[in-house]
């Protein structure tokens, strides 16, 4: 009754949600609660909730707070134990010291009455012929040489044990005392017999009056995590450039025509700008991976939800990074494993592998993940399974590719390899891992991009200029991103000024290399490509989350019709190219 009060109480006060109605059941076979939910409401959540809020389940901590020879003492398990079996010991020793006692004296007693059989007739005449007990007594103990115990047993013992039978019993109870007395002598000269002995009896115990556990033992007080009552939901996550952060459902976007205006998707202050746009599930891991080489650890949930035209929350309240540190890079970990690695590439074309499990456990602080040289920073970071091919592209147009087995696993604390040899006044853009064999799409500042094939960029060893990739001037600037793509990913774009669109890569055609691309957005006087991050249809998604990169289910509410002609503006950028 008490724990139906108390969801009544709770759903009354919004902060159980999706019940819709409670009913008990119990009758005189036990208990039986049903609470039924909203069609919508997912079940799992609503069960923790109620774990977490109600009477449904309870914890307690146990202090191990013991008197040790008298003095209080806070034990550990061990602890407890070793001066249990002690206490154990030290009882099973004195009884078995109080058994030996009682053995021997009844053995004395019998021995006194087997002599007294042997020669009753004796006895019989002493006995008759004395005039007191206390004389026959005096004249046993004389004649037999027994002891007063021994004497006073013989006066006390009954006619009837004279018979055959009871001599027997009366024999039969003495050997059997002898072998008990030599036994307890035994134990109590072997203490791995006593040891042995104390195991036997507990696993009596056990055996008799044992059964299931009806609590759970955990490691520490906590009822349940915070994580338990999440629903695991893919979020959209934005990192301004001054550094705020927020999380929104993926569903707030609607795929939009390539040229198309956009909407809002952040709202920034007149000097600040939204810099980063990842995807990933609420359960993942964040690995935040700054521009002076720190790595900070964040779960997704942890981010605050918000709109999408709202600004978010300073990232410096939820990770502890250093004034004036930005983050470069984003990695989405669903586990730790050890046979993956976080490849990085810093601006000036270095590169560093280094295995996945060594930052699965950043402090508050962070930890260092890549030595920069001073002049340098963390561009980019990517997972890998350490067998594929890396391509680096520069601000100049130019890519590199190389095998990934050129750059050797490092700890933590080192700053890398050369990865591209760069020109005077260049810096690398962006880095991409080569998983899916799709097409390389590059972005230039001014909202140009196209795509061409991979197999365009031959494989050389790190540390080469590269080719060219993309040609820039000054109607579309440098070029800013690269990435892998196929054709049935979107991508999201977000400016300097927070516009957000959305888009199919199937409308950007695939060219050759030496091409300046297609207006993928226009922009506003003033406003530049701030981001770009790849959208990944719900059967192509395991494959994106392999490469480190955002997961993302596309919704079926496009507004992209087939067979729609492109606007004039879009014509004139097919007959440009």
């Amino acid at each position: 009754s008490r724990l139906i009060e108390k969801i009544a109480e709770l759903v009354n006060d919004k902060k159980l949600e999706g019940i819709t109605d409670i009913r008990d059941e119990s009758d005189r076979d036990g208990m039986r609660l049903i609470i039924e939910l909203k069609r919508d409401a997912p079940a799992d959540v609503v069960l923790n909730q109620l774990f977490k809020h109600t009477p449904l389940q309870g914890t307690f901590g146990v202090i191990m707070l013991a008197l040790v020879d008298g003095v209080p003492k806070v034990l550990d398990l061990k602890q407890t134990l070793e001066h249990f079996i002690e206490h154990r010991h030290e009882v099973v020793v004195r009884r078995i010291q109080y058994d030996l006692r009682q053995a021997e004296d009844r053995a004395h007693i019998l021995e006194g009455l087997q002599i007294a059989i042997d020669n009753i007739d004796e006895v019989i005449d002493i006995i008759r012929a004395a005039k007191s007990p206390e004389v026959a007594r005096l004249e046993l103990m004389s004649a037999f040489e027994l002891s007063e115990k021994q004497a006073q047993a013989i006066l006390d013992m009954r006619l009837q044990r004279l018979t055959g039978l009871e001599r027997q019993k009366l024999a039969d109870e003495l050997r059997a005392l002898k072998e008990l007395i030599v036994e307890l002598k035994h134990l109590l000269e072997d203490r791995s017999a006593r040891m042995e002995l104390i195991k036997e009896e507990l696993q009596e115990i056990a055996d008799k009056y044992g059964d299931i556990r009806r609590t759970d033992v955990v490691e520490d007080g906590e009822e349940l995590s915070l994580e338990d009552m999440i629903a695991e939901e893919d979020m959209v996550i934005t990192i301004s450039h001054a550094g705020y952060i927020k999380r929104f459902p993926v569903s707030g976007f609607k795929r939009q025509l390539r040229g198309g205006r956009g909407s809002t998707g952040a709202t920034t202050k007149e000097e600040d700008a939204v810099q980063h746009l990842f995807v990933a599930s609420t359960h993942h891991y964040l690995l935040f991976f700054s521009d002076r080489g720190r790595c900070y650890w964040l779960k997704v949930y942890a981010a605050p939800q918000m709109g999408r035209a709202a600004k978010g929350k300073a990232i410096i309240n939820l990770i502890n990074i250093e004034p004036g540190e930005r983050i470069r890079a984003i990695v989405n970990v669903p586990e730790f494993r050890e046979d993956q690695y976080i490849i990085m590439a810093t601006k000036n074309g270095l590169v560093k592998k280094t295995r996945l499990s060594a930052y699965s456990n950043p402090r508050k602080t962070g930890i260092i993940a890549i030595n920069i040289h001073e002049g340098d920073e963390l561009l980019d970071a990517l997972i890998t399974d350490g067998a594929n091919d890396v391509i680096l592209g520069t601000s100049g147009g130019k890519a590199v590719r190389f095998h990934e087995s050129d750059v050797r696993p490092m700890g933590r604390g080192t700053a890398g390899v050369r990865g591209v040899k760069l020109p005077s006044g260049a810096q690398v853009v962006g880095m991409v891992v080569v998983k899916r064999g799709g097409t390389l799409l590059v972005v230039t500042a001014k909202g140009y991009g196209k795509r061409s094939y991979i197999e365009d960029y031959r494989i050389t060893r790190r540390g080469a200029q590269g080719v060219i990739t993309v040609k820039p001037n000054e109607k579309t600037g440098d070029m800013i991103a690269i990435m892998e793509v196929v054709d049935q990913d979107d991508l999201m774009i977000i400016t300097t000024k927070g516009v957000v669109i959305r888009q199919g890569v199937a409308a950007i055609r695939t060219i050759g290399r030496r091409t300046q691309g297609v207006r993928l957005i226009r922009l506003d006087e003033g406003d530049s490509i701030a981001d770009i991050t790849k959208v990944v249809h719900e059967e192509h998604e395991a494959e994106g989350m392999e490469n480190g990169g955002p997961r993302f289910v596309l919704e079926e509410n496009s507004e992209e019709k087939n067979g729609k002609e492109l606007p004039k503006n879009e014509q004139e950028n097919e007959n440009l190219v």
